[in-house]
């Protein structure tokens, strides 16, 4: 009779554990590198508010993250820097399309190394090249890379790019592109607003006018076939006030 009430009691605790395992909800997001900090940061706050949702962060180019969302990777939620590779998606049919918003903006700057000398850049004329000194630009590879992308378009707006196309370090993300001017391994840099805040290494040295390149938007959706509840619900936190003020503490600009 004692047997048989320890095996009771040992189906109880396993059946429990097994419960308990099964209550902590696990989202993945994958998103743009320059949201590394803040979404971070907002799964913290969402995590006091949902102590047993469990956010999982990807982060990497939006063009490496399309492309492997793509391939089946198992993402709930796909932030990108530009929307090009969400519409990329969407014409593959991998999210859910109604899901899809704009989240938050950013602005396109100019980095140098804290301790440089350069302290502002003229971008109206390319004298500032003469900076580089036989060095390179350190920018998100513009053949894919959101960042460098909005690079190009600018820097050709402006009648620069053909003369600074050969000289530049094309980066896999804008957070490596970041790291090379963090270094002192190029003198001068391109990333997002949100990068440069985040950074005690490097000081903004211009900003690109807006009328430069296209306005740099992150949309978020759901992926398709994982929009689960819990995946809706993160979603629906990230478009909330109290998320957004989170987003705008780290230099984002609320839509």
């Amino acid at each position: 009779m004692m047997k048989l009430t320890m095996k009771k009691l040992a189906l109880v605790v396993g059946v429990g554990l097994i419960m308990s395992q099964g209550a902590m909800a696990k989202v993945t997001v994958f998103a743009a590198a320059s949201m590394t900090n803040a979404l971070q940061q907002v799964a913290d706050e969402y995590k006091k508010v949902k102590p047993n949702e469990e956010v999982v962060f990807s982060f990497a180019s939006s063009s490496v993250l399309a492309k492997q969302i793509e391939q089946g990777a198992p993402a709930d939620i796909f932030v990108s820097a530009d929307l090009k590779w969400m519409d990329y998606l969407s014409e593959k049919d991998a999210i859910i399309k109604d899901s899809r918003a704009i989240l938050v903006g950013n602005s396109l700057v100019m980095i140098a190394p804290k301790d440089s000398k350069i302290d502002n850049v003229d971008l109206t004329n390319d004298q500032w090249q003469k900076s580089l000194d036989g060095s390179f630009l350190a920018v998100g590879d513009p053949e894919h890379v959101p960042a460098g992308i909005y690079a190009k378009t600018a820097l050709t707006h402006l009648g620069q790019w053909t003369a600074v196309e050969s000289k530049l370090a094309r980066a896999n993300n804008v957070r490596a592109a970041l790291a090379l001017v963090e270094q002192a391994e190029s003198p001068l840099g391109v990333v997002y607003g949100t990068d440069a805040a985040a950074s005690q290494k490097v000081k903004v040295v211009a900003t690109f006018p807006a009328d430069s390149h296209p306005p740099v938007e992150y949309p978020v959706a759901l992926i398709k076939d994982h929009g689960s509840v819990d995946a809706k619900a993160f979603l629906d936190y990230l478009k909330s006030d109290d998320a957004k003020k989170v987003l705008v503490s780290y230099g984002f600009t609320a839509k």
